[in-house]
């Protein structure tokens, strides 16, 4: 959705998985230096204008206090879980590049904590954010354009 509105709107676009995820290794969920990353984010961040996209709360707060809304995009948890194992199944298949080695374990991971992160994490973070006033909540990806237009 992200990359979609950077190209509607030209303006520059990251991923955040991009900068917290280490690139460099073979292995899968090894993380990126924090200084590192959170270099990256503050100068991405510093630009005029910007639209990053992803999961990540705390480390990001820099990017919230400069932005202009904050989406959230409220996908059912089912829905999350089919892709997430569809992008496993591509990268296995070799359909989709990746040069990590995924395990079944990791994607077990993902989905235990792709499951914390919609039951407890982001309500946490809805219910004592600071940002509040800049919040729109969403239930498909339609909703971004249409609330933009």
């Amino acid at each position: 959705m992200a990359s979609q509105l950077s190209k509607k709107f030209n303006i520059p676009h990251m991923d955040l998985d991009d900068i917290f995820w280490e690139n460099s290794t073979d292995q899968y969920g090894v993380k990126a230096s924090v200084s590192v990353r959170d270099n990256k984010l503050k100068n991405f961040v510093m630009q005029p204008s910007w639209v990053i996209e992803g999961v990540y709360l705390k480390w990001v707060i820099p990017s919230f206090e400069l932005a202009d809304k904050i989406f959230i995009l409220k996908t059912p948890i089912q829905t999350q879980e089919e892709r997430i194992w569809s992008r496993y199944h591509k990268r296995k298949m070799g359909i989709l590049p990746s040069t990590k080695k995924e395990t079944i374990e990791s994607l077990k991971d993902l989905l235990e904590w792709n499951k914390k992160y919609n039951q407890e994490f982001l309500p946490d973070f809805v219910e004592n954010t600071q940002f509040a006033d800049k919040i729109i909540h969403l239930n498909g990806n339609d909703d971004i354009f249409n609330f933009m237009d």
